[in-house]
């Protein structure tokens, strides 16, 4: 026997056979056709009103720039939105442990600099098993990189955001999908659906994750085939009346209430930039990257009138990632298959002559909770301004870990300074856009770019006319400065 419809049967809605509203809100006519199915005394109550939380996205959408760059989403870089609903059959309930593997394969498999994540979870998750037991489970894909939306903070600014979706039958992932997101459901129970509800819909029609498959190209794939029409029905079904509910809810309210509508046009707040800090609504505060980070960097062949060219590529190396094969750093042989491939402005694969030299190294956060994998570093890191001065730090570093080739300090948000292994310390500031706004990039990765450079035997003089940093499919110009040895 299949479940009662969910907000439409009598369960819901009744007392004693006779409605428990004045008013049932509904925001299709499709909604109003199964109510009278489900629940026939209920459906004199059905005031068809639309959705003004599909209004507030829809108006969102023109600032998705906007909201991308408070996220931190870097030029080229994707916004992936790990999200579930509520109950035993949704992504974080379910029983076949799909989400642990999903937020490992998050952090791990996935390139930090070419990629975003934020986690959205139904706040009857939060009130169900309490926040700290939430964050306990979060807490390592958090250290590598993962952003939690609080239950109350800006979920709508981070789904107009978002590149991707991965999600269940929650009416988050039916919002995705219905502003055109491409949607990959991670679980997704469609027996306990009303076969003719659009979320059923959405079930028939989106493509399913493949746990325990490589996760990335499983993104790749649905990004490539994604088409912005492919959801238009289910944006057809989610309101009736887009963009009117302020005016049809607020004529619904005064006509209950008995009184006259002001004069002056309804409407809904626009939704703001996200925000960080301490707020219920607000994004938490950025938290330093606390996860060791395996790099991969590769130097193009110099050019002449060019400037040096790196591409970096980092990727978390926390407890349970998998092993990366031993890259030898004075021999030159091919990387790991890289998702982003290396090309020539043709889109041509680099060979022979102009391949790049690649090399890795290990990157480790001086906050790293396992303080053992500091003898691991070839590059000590510390995410922000600390105290004594940043010139004090990488000295007292240097000898603290005197394994370690270079320490380096994010100074600013486009700023690191890194102390070589001769006392010196270089300075890498990232040079505005064409737009005059600043770089996003994390500047750490500024340091793996002169690690690979230095470690090469490259003079470090070479690199005052500027360097080039290469993250995914973004340009980091680079102004460097030398400061010599006191």
């Amino acid at each position: 026997m299949r479940a009662p419809v969910f907000g439409l049967s009598p369960e819901w809605l009744l007392r004693d056979g006779e409605p428990l509203a004045t008013a049932t809100v509904l925001s299709h006519p499709e909604q109003l056709d199964r109510l009278r199915q489900a629940c026939p005394p209920a459906a004199r109550t059905a005031v068809l009103a639309g959705d003004p939380c599909f209004d507030r996205l829809l108006a969102a959408l023109p600032h998705r720039d906007s909201f991308r760059r408070a996220l931190g989403v870097s030029a080229g870089a994707r916004l992936v939105v790990v999200n579930s609903t509520w109950g035993p059959r949704s992504l974080f309930g379910d029983a076949d442990d799909v989400l642990p593997w999903l937020l490992e394969s998050l952090v791990r498999e996935l390139p930090v600099d070419s990629y975003r994540r934020c986690a959205v979870l139904h706040p009857n998750i939060w009130h169900g098993h309490g926040p700290g037991q939430v964050r306990a489970w979060l807490r390592h894909a958090e250290q590598a990189g993962l952003t939690v939306v609080p239950p109350l903070g800006p979920w709508r600014q981070v789904l107009a955001a978002a590149d991707a979706v991965i999600g269940d039958h929650g009416s988050v992932t039916y919002y995705a999908a219905a502003i055109g997101t491409p949607v990959l459901l991670g679980a997704f129970p469609q027996d306990d659906l009303d076969p003719a509800s659009p979320v059923a819909e959405l079930g028939r029609t989106a493509p399913r994750l493949r746990p325990y498959a490589p996760l990335l190209p499983q993104l790749d794939e649905l990004l490539a085939g994604h088409h912005p029409d492919r959801y238009a029905q289910l944006a057809a079904l989610a309101s009736s009346a887009p963009g009117a509910s302020a005016a049809l809810l607020r004529r619904t309210f005064y006509d209950l209430m008995g009184l006259t509508e002001p004069r002056s046009p309804a409407f809904l707040p626009r939704l703001p930039d996200p925000a960080r800090g301490d707020q219920s609504s607000d994004i938490p505060p950025a938290a330093p990257r606390l996860t060791p980070l395996r790099v991969l960097t590769h130097l193009h062949d110099h050019r002449p009138a060019a400037l040096p060219e790196i591409t970096v590529t980092r990727y978390a190396d926390g407890p349970g990632t998998v092993a990366w094969p031993a890259l030898d750093p004075d021999a030159t042989q091919d990387p790991p298959q890289s998702p982003h491939p290396l090309q020539d402005p043709a889109g041509a694969p680099l060979t022979g002559r102009s391949a790049p030299q690649a090399t890795a190294h290990t990157a480790v956060p001086e906050d790293v909770p396992d303080a053992s994998r500091l003898a691991l570093a070839d590059l000590v890191l510390h995410g922000s301004r600390p105290e004594p001065e940043p010139e004090a730090w990488t000295r007292e570093t240097m000898r603290r870990y005197r394994h370690c080739a270079m320490a380096a300090c994010v100074t600013a948000p486009d700023t690191c300074l890194v102390r070589l292994p001769d006392g010196r310390l270089v300075t890498l500031t990232a040079v505005p856009g064409p737009d005059g706004r600043r770089d996003l990039c994390d500047p750490a990765v500024y340091a793996s770019a002169l690690h690979a450079w230095y470690e090469r035997g490259r003079p470090v003089e070479k690199l005052l006319d500027g360097l080039v940093v290469v993250t995914g499919d973004a340009d980091h110009h680079l102004q460097v400065t030398i400061t010599p040895a006191r």
